[in-house]
């Protein structure tokens, strides 16, 4: 089969596309002919830093397909079925074996590339709005890079809760894109102090729940637009400075700061995370709730397409089809 893969880590250049043997099914998983494949900023980091089990290493989380063969021990699975994958590698290939625990039916009506999409973005903005950000009707949230998968589906997952939604984008133009997604207030991070915005819009108050995907100077300023007793959710470090937290910041006012990492919580807690993803699918499918697809390369472009993920010029999601 056909794959993008890995003798070492570094920059998308390092992506190769190769004939790789096919996947062996063990006992508990299936093997899944891929139809498309979502590129997740896991997959960014474990292209460029993370530990290869073996080489050459298949990166990549998610990918969405048919179900061509089921191993000893797995039940609700059956060659034929349509599903999303989840596992810690191998979705840049034509096929891959994942644990049949870790896939998802895809609903009627429902393709393959906006599936792929879902359980990542979806599931870890859940996770930190809800379970660990405790957002409520009526309260206000801030979603830092509101452009990006988990910043879109929060906005959407938080308005569809009561909630009032600010979210903080790199343009005017990507702003005004958010808006139909349920966006209440947008903020310009390039042009004006997001902590002033967030004050002025809750006179002064500050927001009851910040998720924050960037970390360094933007989580300390992110835990200085808290309510008294909010709560600073961090899901990322894509930012590029190093400055540290001072705790000192949160006692001020009572708030707290909780981490999220999503396949702690789905393997932590498998049978609750996983039904979720599922509603969250069933959801989409049924218009509910959008997932914007930028653009889709072939397989065989994944460097390219992992270049232009890198770029920040994604407006949604970026797929891979064999």
């Amino acid at each position: 089969m056909k794959a993008a893969v890995i003798y070492e880590n570094g920059d998308p250049g390092v992506l190769r596309y190769e004939e790789v043997p096919d996947a062996e099914c063990p006992d508990g998983c299936v093997v899944v002919d891929a139809e498309a494949i979502s590129i997740e900023g896991g997959d960014l980091l474990a292209r460029a830093t993370g530990q290869l089990p073996a080489v050459p290493h298949i990166v990549g989380y998610l990918s969405a397909g048919t179900v061509s063969e089921v191993a000893a021990g797995v039940e609700g699975r059956a060659v034929g079925d349509r599903v999303v994958a989840l596992n810690a590698g191998g979705s840049h290939a034509a096929r891959r074996a994942v644990p049949a625990a870790m896939t998802w039916p895809i609903p009627a009506g429902l393709d393959a590339g906006r599936a792929a999409c879902v359980p990542v973005a979806f599931g870890t903005a859940y996770e930190c709005l809800f379970t660990a950000g405790n957002l409520a009707e009526g309260q206000t949230v801030l979603i830092h890079a509101g452009a990006g998968g988990v910043g879109m589906a929060a906005i959407q997952l938080a308005k569809r809760a009561g909630a009032r939604v600010l979210a903080t984008a790199s343009d005017d133009s990507r702003l005004e894109q958010l808006k139909p997604f349920g966006m209440d207030v947008g903020i310009n991070y390039k042009d004006d102090d997001f902590v002033e915005k967030v004050m002025a819009d809750t006179n002064g108050r500050g927001a009851d729940v910040v998720l924050d995907s960037i970390a360094g100077k933007n989580l300390t300023r992110s835990i200085q637009s808290l309510s008294y007793g909010g709560r600073a959710i961090t899901v990322g470090v894509s930012g590029r400075d190093n400055e540290k937290l001072d705790p000192v910041t949160l006692w001020r006012s009572n708030s707290s700061l909780h981490g999220v990492y999503f396949p702690s919580s789905l393997d932590r807690e498998h049978e609750r995370v996983h039904a979720q993803v599922q509603e969250i699918l069933e959801t989409v499918a049924r218009g509910e709730l959008r997932v914007v697809i930028d653009r889709v390369f072939a397989l065989e472009q994944a460097a390219q397409a992992h270049r232009y993920v890198l770029s920040r010029r994604a407006f949604g999601r970026v797929l891979l089809r064999p």
